[in-house]
């Protein structure tokens, strides 16, 4: 074993064990490029001095969160003291019951500290993290781990992950560059190691139109973009002249499902949640008509607005938008499920009665539920929507809004900011 790489970490003991005075961790870079964490305590109550191998992988340890252990720093000479950046990250705390609580159930914690000058990992990728993308879903992930879904749950006293764009800092790998700009599924924290197994996680961005704003490829281009567009053709079976419903209006799914189906030649009826919003919908995006749901139930609404009824419903809010959706609905319309954001903060005592579903069988109405990675959805569409899609927004026919939260301190505000309904089409993180 050789010492080429030693870097010192003060160790934040638990308060009934602050006798123990001076400890640190020390970690050695053997020739095999692997980690060895050392945990020494040079005197304890007894005087006695104790000293104990940690192994880590530098890819488990920088996915790890240890703010805990991590807070300071033990002063060493030269360089590497210098050139440590603090590296932060967003933290699944404890199971929320309800709305998350920022400091309770998340929390911004500084993890592992990112050495500047430390070189990639073996076969991989050292990244900074430009933005990443709040979604609803994410909620959903907040949950004990043995509860199956769609998505897997996120774990305890771990960074979130989701879809983010990163730059390249150090590579060790043929496929990236330092300077390259990748997107993929990662912690929300500032700097991360990726290596093995999380290298199919991320891909280079393809950006072959030069779009400016590359937050569109987490929004219209992304995921959510991918899962309006997949789920409109796949179960909505648009016709010309036929009637759309679509709750959460102007959000990053509703916002580009209204035009689509504007494209396609239908009649647009959205909800939202503001008068801005409303002006929104109808002036920029060419929404047929809309309502404030906060000023106007939504079972109200759909009589005045749609009397004869509604063919299809894109519904993103499920609750009283979905009773009223389904009470409106034509005979053999289609209802896509694509979310439920009224039911995610919930209690099971607070959840909205559902009672007139005996509709779904009167009105022979296609009810369907799906998630973008589902066989004939995501990989069935995904070629046909990043080639339209892109070229719609390079000439200026489709338009893209950003709700940007600023700073990885503000994160978790960003992340909540969508459960009350306060941002204003797609919602990212700027680092």
């Amino acid at each position: 074993m050789t010492k080429s790489s030693c870097r010192e970490y003060g160790l934040l003991l638990p308060e009934e064990d602050h006798h123990v005075r001076g400890a640190s961790l020390i970690l050695i870079r053997t020739y095999q490029l692997s980690w060895l964490w050392r945990l020494h305590i040079p005197e304890t109550r007894s005087g006695s001095q104790i000293t104990f191998p940690l192994l880590f992988s530098w890819s488990l340890l920088q996915f790890t969160t240890a703010s805990s252990y991590f807070l300071d720093r033990s002063e060493t000479p030269g360089e590497q003291t210098a050139n440590m950046v603090v590296n932060k990250a967003m933290v699944f705390r404890q199971i929320p019951e309800g709305l998350p609580v920022a400091g309770k159930d998340l929390t911004i914690e500084t993890v592992v500290d990112y050495d500047a000058s430390s070189p990639a990992p073996a076969g991989g990728v050292l990244l900074q993290a430009e933005y990443a993308s709040f979604d609803p879903y994410m909620k959903g992930r907040m949950r004990p781990a043995h509860i199956k879904s769609n998505a897997t749950a996120f774990e305890l006293n771990k960074p979130l992950f989701n879809q983010c764009i990163a730059r390249v800092l150090r590579s060790n790998h043929p496929k990236y560059q330092p300077g390259d700009q990748i997107i993929g599924e990662l912690p929300i924290q500032q700097y991360v190691s990726v290596s093995g197994a999380d290298l199919d996680k991320i891909q280079h961005l393809e950006n072959p139109l030069g779009l400016e704003d590359v937050r569109v490829f987490l929004g219209a281009l992304g995921m959510s973009g991918l899962t309006a567009y997949s789920s409109f053709y796949e179960i909505g079976q648009p016709k010309k002249g036929e009637t759309i419903f679509i709750s959460a209006a102007s959000g990053s799914v509703g916002s580009m499902v209204g035009q689509l189906a504007k494209r396609e030649g239908l009649r647009v009826i959205g909800s939202v949640g503001s008068d801005e919003k409303l002006d929104f919908i109808i002036r920029e995006l060419g929404f047929d008509a809309g309502f404030n749901y906060k000023k106007e139930r939504p079972a109200d609404a759909l009589k005045r607005l749609a009397p004869d009824g509604i063919d299809i419903d894109y519904e993103n809010v499920g609750g009283e938008h979905l009773e009223a959706a389904l009470g409106a609905m034509k005979e053999h319309g289609r209802v896509i499920v694509c979310g439920l954001i009224s039911e995610y903060n919930a209690t099971p005592g607070q959840r909205y009665p559902l009672y007139n579903y005996s509709l779904i069988l009167r009105r022979r109405l296609t009810v369907r539920g799906f998630v973008v990675f589902d066989h004939g959805f995501g990989d069935k569409y995904h070629a046909e929507h990043q080639a339209k899609v892109q070229r719609w927004i390079k000439d200026g026919t489709f338009k893209v809004v950003t709700w940007e939260c600023e700073g990885i301190d503000n994160a978790i505000d960003g992340l909540l900011a969508l459960f009350s309904g306060r941002n204003f089409g797609k919602a990212v993180l700027k680092f």
